[in-house]
């Protein structure tokens, strides 16, 4: 009974991380459109770039502990850190300028943790 409630209680935790990770990617395409229109976007899409980072990192933190204690599958853990490569690169091409990749990498991104939280 209790390996159950672990396990639950693993998965809610996911559930949660990868929503957060879904939630700071969508903010993220909001505030690449303000950079485009203000002269506060840029500052906005900096700082979300640090939080959707975080999230990536906190969701693959979550998947590794309930992969740990629940003993279930690691493909958890290889979806978040697939998405922790993709938030790397997403690091990288903003930093560097190549919008004609981040962009495209962005939307990818998004719609993969939509995906991923689907499934959760």
């Amino acid at each position: 009974m209790a390996i159950q409630a672990t396990t639950r209680r693993s998965s809610s935790i996911l559930r949660i991380t990868i929503g957060l990770q879904t939630l700071t990617i969508f903010l993220q395409a909001v505030s690449a459109g303000l950079l485009l229109t203000s002269s506060y976007g840029e500052t906005l899409h900096s700082a979300g770039a640090r939080v959707m980072y975080g999230a990536s990192m906190l969701y693959l933190l979550a998947a590794v502990l309930a992969w740990k204690r629940g003993g279930g599958s690691s493909r958890p853990v290889l979806h978040a850190s697939g998405f922790l490569v993709l938030a790397s690169a997403q690091v990288v091409l903003g930093i560097a300028h190549v919008p004609s990749v981040h962009l495209p990498l962005g939307v990818l991104m998004f719609g993969l943790s939509v995906l991923a939280l689907a499934r959760r």
